[in-house]
């Protein structure tokens, strides 16, 4: 079997076999100016649609005194995607069609490097091992499809986020003007309109305007991923590169998708785009959208700020959308600066007692009369659910449908400073989750959904599948599915940011009661909130 480093195989001249064995492997004697005098461990999966870890170890003369250094070897990973030509050896390929694009020809070096990589981690130290690194992303010099075979498909699954479309638009004029494609169909209705629904026929006319639009173009629905149905439809259609748009439950989606394709052998590239509002998906910089979703949020805050300070005791509460993570909440009181208080899922709170919300509330109330507190959605859901005896409902993507703890703390609020501190407050409370979701993108947006967009059609005509593509350290990178989906991305309440939201906003941690909240709460109420497998909208 045949293992590619610098291309999707090595070079006729440097083949290498492999056996079917997880010890790594050693090789010493290479061609390519990179891999001179490296000495290299292959740590080769049993299975090839697990993604591949290729080390290499740096060996020089002095290897032999390596022991007495800090950290010996200097460490080089790569987490590499899988490749068409790994389960279809004999793959033919083709000129890249960039060599002849009258807008490229202005480009110095057109095509990525075989041994271009984005680490995963840039902050080191002087003895550091260089770490992990991933694929990276933009056109390669060999392509293995031809414009003229080319039949594209693009689905969008989840919840509405801005950039849908103009990630929709992108792979659709990307396809056209970079590399020729004309056949591209649109999916409609999510996983399922692969076989319930007719398809869309998607050209640079239909597609020119609809970056203008909020929503996703192609319409979306949660669950309905029938793998098997699906890759049928996909054949059946003849379908030969499939995009799917989507959350990290739509990203688990697209492994099985290419899984399933690997195991009929079929020439089928599938690449996922990553979509969430929340921003909660590993490794990547950001998702597209988040921006957008923070720059109007500002909307909501403002206007729940002006109602608070017109008022007497006014107290302002705005929910924003994060179910498990916070960063929409963190980034908008961030970027805001009239906030009082932030309250997010990862930095649990408590109401009652000194250091608690209702001292800090009134405080506020006493010092400038009036109060603003922004909550993510999946803030406060313990003490929603002990409450309303209520937690286990889900919905068609397996989310757990959270109680509106927005309304529940305006009420919790109102009840305390009415009833025990015998004080009248003015309780103005607004939630613009569906104003902000349904909104077309920003500028910022727009640039960098088409990144996405053109990064994930550069890497399936290169012959690449199974893989999600997004930046890394500002540079676009190709990432193994798993490696998106395993976790979930969150607020790190010990690090500088949240520190910085503290500093703004001058609210109290709630560190020091953290404990005494969790062994109060129900168990199984506070498993289901830790639960962070579960999918975003």
């Amino acid at each position: 079997m045949e293992l590619s480093l610098s291309s999707p195989r090595f070079p006729q001249n440097d083949i290498v076999q492999l056996h079917k064995c997880s010890q790594p492997v050693s090789f010493h004697t290479f061609s390519n100016k990179y891999l001179a005098s490296k000495s290299i461990s292959l740590y080769r999966p049993l299975i090839w649609h697990q993604p591949r870890l290729v080390r290499f170890k740096a060996q020089s003369s002095t290897d032999s005194n390596a022991s007495d250094d800090k950290h010996g070897d200097d460490d080089f990973i790569i987490e590499d995607v899988p490749h068409l030509t790994h389960f279809l050896t004999d793959l033919p390929s083709y000129t890249n069609p960039l060599k002849r694009s009258q807008a490229y020809a202005i480009v110095k070096k057109t095509f990525v490097s075989p041994e271009d990589t984005v680490a995963k981690d840039i902050i080191v130290q002087k003895d550091s091992p260089r770490g992990t690194h991933f694929r990276r992303a933009g056109p390669r010099e060999k392509v293995f499809f031809t414009p003229e075979e080319v039949r594209a498909c693009i689905v969008t699954c989840g919840g509405l986020c801005p950039g849908i479309n103009t990630v929709i638009r992108e792979i659709v004029c990307g396809l056209k003007n970079m590399y020729g494609v004309d056949d591209v169909l649109g999916i409609q209705g999510g996983y399922s309109g692969f076989y319930s629904k007719n398809t869309l026929t998607l050209t640079t006319k239909v597609v020119n305007d609809i970056h203008k639009r909020g929503g996703t173009f192609l319409q979306t629905s949660r669950g309905g991923h029938d793998t098997k149905k699906i890759v049928d439809n996909i054949q059946d259609r003849g379908i030969n590169q499939v995009y799917i748009i989507g959350g990290d439950g739509t990203q688990k989606g697209a492994a099985a998708i290419y899984k399933e394709v690997e195991k009929r052998g079929i020439k089928v590239a599938v690449a996922g785009i990553p979509k969430t509002i929340d921003n909660d998906i590993a490794v990547i910089d950001k998702s597209f959208g988040f921006d957008t979703a923070v720059e109007e949020a500002q909307r909501a805050i403002n206007a729940a700020h002006v109602e608070a300070e017109s008022m007497e005791n006014g107290v302002g509460i705005v929910k924003l959308m994060g179910r498990y993570s916070g960063f929409i909440a963190m980034f908008a009181t961030l970027g805001n600066r009239d906030v009082d208080c932030c309250l997010i899922p990862e930095s649990p709170f408590y109401l009652e007692g000194p250091g608690g919300l209702y001292e800090y509330v009134e405080q506020q109330l006493k010092e400038h009369r009036h109060v603003l507190i922004v909550l993510a959605e999946g803030a406060g859901q313990e003490y929603v659910a002990q409450t309303m005896q209520a937690f286990q409902e889900k919905d068609a993507s397996g989310n757990r449908l959270l109680l509106d703890s927005g309304l529940w703390l305006t009420q919790n609020i109102k009840d305390h400073f009415t009833n025990v501190r015998k004080m009248s407050v003015n309780m103005k409370y607004i939630d613009p989750t569906y104003m902000i979701r349904a909104i077309p993108s920003n500028a910022s947006d727009n640039i960098y959904c088409t990144l996405l967009a053109q990064s994930a059609v550069h890497g399936a005509m290169a012959g690449f599948t199974g893989f999600t593509v997004g930046p890394v350290n500002s540079r676009q990178a190709y990432i193994p599915i798993n490696r998106v989906t395993e976790t979930t991305n969150t607020v790190n309440i010990t690090g500088r940011m949240w520190a910085r939201l503290l500093a703004s906003t001058n609210q109290p941690s709630f560190a020091h009661h953290c404990q005494t909240v969790r062994e109060r709460v129900d168990k199984q109420t506070i498993d289901a909130i830790n639960n962070m497998q579960i999918n975003s909208i």
